[in-house]
């Protein structure tokens, strides 16, 4: 090669390869669109047809439930256009909430709302000992009857007098709480060699399991009374919370006792070599395994607790759904049935949604210390 042509390759700048265009936000949007929504011609018919009945949908629901809608007035002569009357639901807030509940120690009945409430953020913000947050749980249930039937320093209020949102969440807490750990010591009897505590939780659990709910709820609430002395009484609240925790008991043995058996026989013999006894086992190697990796299907047991304590109506308890009955049937909101249960739509599908996606966050979580 001549030293002239050398040369000018020599000097001739080096030029970058050029970089491939980058993937911005809106090609991955398009290419999301045609994976999911415009795959074929059939799902593209369908994602337009239900587009189109969302865009039609959609602002006149707005319309009914918010905008057209009344919020403030004293009849249902206030009730004026084309949308919702809320009045029977803002008129009677304060019933719906705290039920008969004394108007001045109603701070009580916050108080314990805000207490229940504060489970959610507590078992999300991972950089708060377990330990603690395990010991609120426990320490809950106990404060919230203080709270709310008195005594040590408050004034004793009677059982008679709760009603709505307040037995709602009262019942579905405390119920939450307490039948986790019956359902474990159900679970760990079912599996256990002694054949008496085995024998006696298999009776119990599929005795209960066979019967209906409320028909336990009717047996607590009439016939238990007859087998106590004569002038010895039981809160019904009581007996009705003491039923649900039972019933819900019997369902999460079942589902802990499924873990149990999914455990290696190795992790069993593990614990024995190195001389642990069967509760150092069972609480410091196989129930937090069994109870992470069953937490999902446990909290829709709860959720569906939290959905029956609904049934505590037809036994004189008077929760948010007697309330929303007894509001529709008075004389000066007949006809505004509607409104009344699509607020109790909403307030159990809040606290519903919110059990669910906490399930989800859970299973997000053992995906990833899966991988």
């Amino acid at each position: 090669m001549p030293l002239s042509s050398t040369v000018l390759a020599t000097e001739q700048p080096h030029r970058p390869a050029q970089a491939p265009p980058q993937d911005h936000g809106v090609v991955r949007a398009r290419r999301w669109m045609k994976q999911k929504l415009f795959p074929t011609a059939f799902q593209s018919v369908v994602t337009l047809v239900t587009l189109a009945l969302l865009v039609w949908f959609v602002p006149r629901t707005l319309d009914w439930l918010i905008f057209s809608a009344t919020f403030t007035g004293d009849s249902q002569a206030d009730c004026i256009g084309d949308g919702a009357c809320w009045l029977p639901v803002t008129q009677r807030i304060g019933l719906f909430v705290y039920g008969f509940y004394p108007d001045t120690q109603t701070w009580r009945v916050d108080i314990a709302f805000a207490l229940s409430a504060a489970i959610f953020p507590l078992l999300y913000l991972k950089r708060i000992d377990r330990r603690w947050v395990l010991g609120y749980l426990i320490a809950l249930p106990f404060v919230m009857w203080w709270l709310l039937k008195g005594g040590a320093g408050l004034p004793e209020v009677s059982s008679t007098k709760f009603a709505g949102i307040l037995v709602t969440v009262f019942l579905g807490v405390i119920g939450m709480l307490f039948a986790l750990p019956i359902g474990i010591l159900l679970a760990l009897g079912r599996r256990s060699s002694k054949p008496a505590i085995k024998l006696l939780s298999v009776l119990y659990i599929e005795l209960v399991r066979s019967v209906p709910v409320i028909t336990l709820l009717f047996m607590a609430s009439l016939m238990i009374q007859l087998f106590f002395p004569e002038g010895f009484t039981v809160d019904i609240l009581l007996r009705v919370l003491i039923v649900l925790i039972m019933f819900t008991a019997a369902y999460m043995a079942e589902t802990i006792r499924g873990g149990l058996q999914g455990m290696p026989r190795g992790q069993y013999e593990a614990a024995r070599a190195l001389g642990f006894s069967y509760w150092k086992t069972m609480g410091m190697i196989i129930l937090p395994q069994v109870l992470r990796n069953t937490i999902p299907p446990l909290l829709t047991q709860f959720i569906g607790l939290f959905k029956e304590t609904t049934l505590v109506v037809v036994v004189g308890v008077l929760d948010v759904v007697g309330i929303a009955m007894s509001t529709t049937s008075a004389p000066e909101w007949l006809g505004l049935e509607h409104e009344v249960y699509l607020f109790l739509a909403f307030f159990f599908f809040t606290i519903c949604f919110a059990l669910s996606r906490y399930a989800r966050h859970l299973e997000k979580q053992l995906e990833k210390s899966r991988s």
